[in-house]
């Protein structure tokens, strides 16, 4: 497998935005890169698995929440560079949307927390910009 630090390619993972009513699940990380941060749920594709089956693969695996596809959002780019400019993490993020269907959130896999948060309460979280934009526009597609 290639090291996920200090990569020779990109990975392809997914985040996904869930929904239980007016609610947005979130996970804390708990491995490198972005460990403590706060985040939605998703990880990296598996070889032979589809984007759609990634996203209803890690939000199962990180939350034992199982949720329905509704939307994709967008693709987000992640490269962290390190003090010298070397690449030291790269990811392409493909965004979905989805609603809860059965479960309650239980932290799993590498997430150390999972939780439903209210949209007025987000800024008690430091979320990533683009996570922030992609909640937004989750929302806003919801709505109609």
């Amino acid at each position: 497998m290639t090291n996920r630090q200090y990569p020779d390619r990109p990975f392809c993972g997914v985040g996904v935005v869930v929904w239980r009513d007016d609610d947005v699940l979130l996970v804390r990380r708990g491995r490198a890169p972005r460990k403590g941060d706060w985040s939605i749920p998703g990880g990296l594709q598996e070889l032979g698995e589809t984007v759609a089956e990634t996203a209803l693969r890690e939000v199962l695996e990180e939350t034992g929440v199982t949720v329905r596809l509704t939307d994709q959002l967008g693709v987000v780019d992640s490269v962290r560079r390190d003090d010298s400019g070397r690449v030291e993490y790269h990811y392409t993020l493909i965004e979905f949307a989805a609603e809860w269907v059965a479960g309650e959130p239980a932290p799993n896999d590498d997430v150390d927390r999972a939780q439903w948060v209210a949209l007025s309460d987000l800024d008690r979280y430091a979320l990533w910009d683009e996570t922030r934009r992609i909640i937004a526009l989750s929302q806003e597609r919801r709505r109609g």
